[in-house]
């Protein structure tokens, strides 16, 4: 039987490629058909062909390219790696992940896309005015478009990064909440804040926030503005109505984009009540310049496990995953 032996400069380096040892060489090895064996800083590899075996090679070869360049590796990458070698497409996809590569400014690590879904994502976001992410939580929607708004502030492709999202669950009661308005508001917006934070020093996120670069408000705060040359993100764009959805994309003045994320199945409209994002998905497929990314449960990049409790829900309400 064919055996290879890839040796590291240190365990530690070999530790930051496949994390938690015994799963990740688990999932290389059962797609791949190969025995993987790490010890200190080397991986030991046996296959039945050396095709099986040059395969595996070729994963860890992608993997370590993408380490080198400042990428956290995660299982979703692990996986996304994996497949693309195991499907033998063509490409690299050390390339495709390092090329979308956002926000690499050295305090934070950069951010990175880590499956085929949130590659067409990015990829999307970079040659389409208007983008619809649709698809489960844990998927990344937000957390990229909030990447790739922020790449474009950096860059001064745009001057303003404009984050919002409804407050849906506040309705009528909002008044009762304890404070004042903005008070009122943050637990709604809190998400994009977190997201933010993520990415940026809280210093640098603080600043951008007073000079006005980065706005996060409610969805009512749109209406009756024209928002120019900026990247606008909605956000649980499920809990909008229509007539919401469609004062929200007709404020987008010269220069801007904007991208719209939610979960068509999580809606919490009042029965009667319709949301706008399904019927924006319906309405605007053929309009030129609008993208839709219909991410899937194998793009969650959370713990593993939420990805399979989305799935048995989905099972279990016979809705196709």
């Amino acid at each position: 039987m064919p055996t290879v032996t890839i040796t590291f400069e240190t365990p530690q380096f070999l530790q930051k490629l496949i994390g938690n040892e015994s799963a990740s060489l688990r999932a290389i090895g059962e797609a791949l058909n190969v025995q993987l064996t790490s010890r200190e800083a080397w991986v030991k590899i046996d296959g039945e062909t050396d095709h099986h075996i040059s395969q595996a090679r070729d994963v860890f070869v992608q993997l370590e390219r993408v380490r080198r360049q400042g990428g956290d590796i995660t299982p979703a990458m692990i996986r996304l790696v994996t497949e693309s070698v195991q499907r033998e497409l063509g490409d690299s996809p050390a390339d495709a992940i390092l090329q979308l590569k956002l926000l690499s400014t050295g305090k934070k690590p950069p951010v990175l896309a880590k499956t085929r879904g949130q590659i067409a994502y990015v990829q999307a976001m970079r040659q389409s005015e208007v983008v619809f992410g649709l698809g489960p939580a844990g998927t990344g929607k937000t957390y990229l478009a909030m990447a790739q708004g922020l790449h474009l502030l950096r860059e001064k492709v745009v001057q303003r990064l404009v984050l919002t999202r409804p407050a849906v669950e506040a309705g009528e009661a909002l008044g009762f909440l304890p404070g004042d308005l903005k008070e009122k508001i943050f637990p709604y917006l809190r998400p994009l804040y977190d997201a933010l934070y993520d990415m940026l020093e809280p210093d640098d996120a603080e600043r951008l926030i007073e000079r006005g670069a980065i706005e996060i408000a409610p969805l009512a705060y749109m209406r009756g503005r024209t928002l120019k040359n900026a990247f606008i993100i909605l956000d649980e764009a499920q809990n909008t109505t229509t007539e919401q959805m469609l004062m929200f994309l007709t404020r987008l003045g010269e220069g801007s984009r904007c991208v719209i994320t939610g979960d068509p199945s999580q809606v919490d409209l009042r029965r009667s009540v319709r949301s706008g994002l399904r019927e924006a998905v319906e309405v605007l497929q053929a309009v030129e310049g609008v993208q839709f990314i219909q991410f899937l449960p194998k793009d969650i990049v959370r713990l593993p496990v939420v990805q399979r409790i989305i799935e048995a829900y989905h099972a279990a309400r016979s809705v196709p995953a």
